[in-house]
């Protein structure tokens, strides 16, 4: 059978893609997942079922049946690689993310737009944003109440002590309390959104997929690798997407269609591009890989969050909340910056980034615009060898300036009176590691991780922009029938979790097709 559209890759937005597109009865879909796919909720692992705790920690912990385990490089200093947890099974990373519903700042879109990306600035993506939500909180213009992702938000009332003082401390030394995160002109502290039901962390598998199970156009096939995607020549010599070669079940066979859409993630779908003959040239050839397109920006411009966590002990008797909540996030703008709210603390009650047994609470300290960006690079012809990635970290004068700001502003946060009841002793950073920018800078390049927020690694660009992969309506250049929707086509990470654009994305494309475009 040839499908009219074929979805490779399950996750976030391949989940909506192919849920939107199946809609119209006319449209045959074929969504592909590497990993397993649960159609009944009782069946469902109670790992991908709980909301945001220990039990999720689990599920992407690395060696996790759901998780694809990849690693990267954060800083030479670090001495072991650093975990990039991906998703692996139908729901992609939103079956094992934080749920933080956050969209970004407007200016993140429309600077977007100011690269020459037409009609992707804000006032363009916010009715998607709208499109997809249903906030029980907050029923406004820039909210979406009947969308098929629920967002709720932890009340006052609910907090542990640890996010109390967190509040007060803050709010005590003047920064403003804006309970809309997603609000404009929200600034200061906010009460973190998450996609999440009493409990259960709404997946977009739950919350797009099982909505279009019942359709007859659509087909989920899960448990099938995508390896490589098939080339042929149309009357005029140009390539053309046919087909995808799968590997499933110890064989290996092609599944046609007339459209290919990537949904494969920011490394999933350059690492495929690459394997199918798209991308730098130095790379394919040296893998023995023919050039079917010379994409010099396919792996390049890989964006991320570097985050650092401030750790602390508290007294004994100190009520503490086993799932580390996080109520809150504090945003502000770093000192000398020209981007508002390009730095985020987000205080938690356990080390919400990296999974170890070290009992400390935690505050994660994120700078949500870096200067510097990595690079994805392929390492074998092997489809089941993950790439090389090279976050960079720290490269940049002025990351590391407004990282060592922001643990000094949350080692003094933790320091306010508000927190006098609660806190033993910091534990990390010491003050042998305060001492000096050059003893913060040492310990942060030891200390940086991921927030998991990888983008940008098939970014979106105009035609005279060499190094951009896709057009706007997220077309691959020069290759007719294929196009890249995920959270690569980023051009720059925008100021939040990138979860919640990535849907904005999938509902978007899933527009372009319809219409034609």
């Amino acid at each position: 059978m040839k499908y009219d559209h074929i979805v490779v890759g399950g996750g976030t937005a391949g989940c909506i893609v192919a849920a939107r597109l199946s809609e119209d009865p006319e449209r045959s879909v074929l969504l592909l997942e590497a990993g397993p796919d649960y159609p009944d909720f009782n069946h469902l692992p109670e790992m991908l079922k709980l909301g945001w705790g220990t039990v999720n920690l689990e599920a992407r912990a690395a060696g996790s049946p759901f998780n694809w385990s990849f690693t990267g490089i954060g800083t030479p200093e670090q001495g072991e690689p650093m975990p990039v947890p991906r998703g692996r099974v139908l729901g992609g990373s939103s079956a094992i993310n934080g749920q933080t519903f956050i969209r970004g700042a407007p200016e993140d879109y429309d600077t977007w737009e100011s690269f020459g990306n037409d009609g992707w600035g804000y006032v363009n993506c916010l009715p998607y944003f709208r499109r997809l939500e249903n906030d029980a909180d907050f029923h406004d213009d820039f909210h979406g109440t009947d969308g098929p992702v629920p967002v709720r938000h932890h009340q006052r009332e609910t907090w542990p002590p640890s996010q109390e003082a967190f509040f007060q401390a803050a709010t005590g030394i003047g920064y403003p309390f804006h309970p809309d995160v997603n609000n404009p002109e929200a600034t200061g502290v906010s009460l973190r959104a998450e996609n999440n039901i009493d409990g259960v962390r709404m997946s977009m598998a739950l919350c797009y997929v099982d909505m279009a199970r019942h359709r007859l156009n659509l087909t989920i096939r899960p448990n099938a690798q995508a390896r490589r995607i098939v080339l042929d020549r149309d009357s005029t010599g140009s390539p053309r997407a046919t087909g995808i070669e799968v590997e499933s079940g110890g064989e290996t066979f092609v599944v046609e269609g007339d459209e290919i859409i990537l949904c494969t993630g920011a490394v999933g779908s350059p690492q495929l591009l690459m394997l199918s003959g798209i991308g730098p040239a130095d790379q394919l050839r040296a893998h023995g890989i023919p050039v079917v397109v010379e994409s010099p920006g396919v792996g390049q411009n890989m964006r991320d969050h570097p985050n650092v966590s401030v750790r602390y002990m508290v007294k004994e008797g100190v009520p503490q909340d086993p799932n580390g909540m996080r109520a809150l996030r504090l945003r502000y703008t770093a000192t000398g910056s020209d981007t508002p709210n390009d730095m985020i603390l987000s205080p938690a009650s356990l080390n919400t980034v990296v999974r170890d047994d070290n009992p400390a609470h935690t505050v994660n300290c994120g700078l949500y615009l870096a200067a510097g960006k990595g690079e994805l690079r392929l390492e074998s012809a092997d489809p089941h060898l993950q790439p090389s990635m090279d976050y960079r970290y720290l490269d940049e004068d002025w990351d590391r300036q407004r990282l060592r700001e922001a643990v000094r502003l949350c080692v003094s946060l933790l320091q306010h009176t508000a927190y006098d009841d609660i806190i033993d002793e910091i534990t990390a950073p010491t003050a042998a590691d305060l001492e000096s920018n050059e003893t913060l800078d040492a310990w942060l390049r030891r200390n940086i991780s991921t927030s998991y927020h990888i983008s940008g690694t098939c970014k979106m660009g105009p035609d005279d922009d060499a190094m951009a992969v896709v057009d706007t309506q997220l077309r691959v250049r020069g290759v007719a029938g294929l196009r890249v929707a995920d959270a690569s086509i980023m051009p720059d990470v925008v100021r939040a979790n990138t979860n919640v654009t990535t849907m904005m994305i999938a509902e978007r494309v899933s527009d372009f097709i319809k219409e034609g475009n």
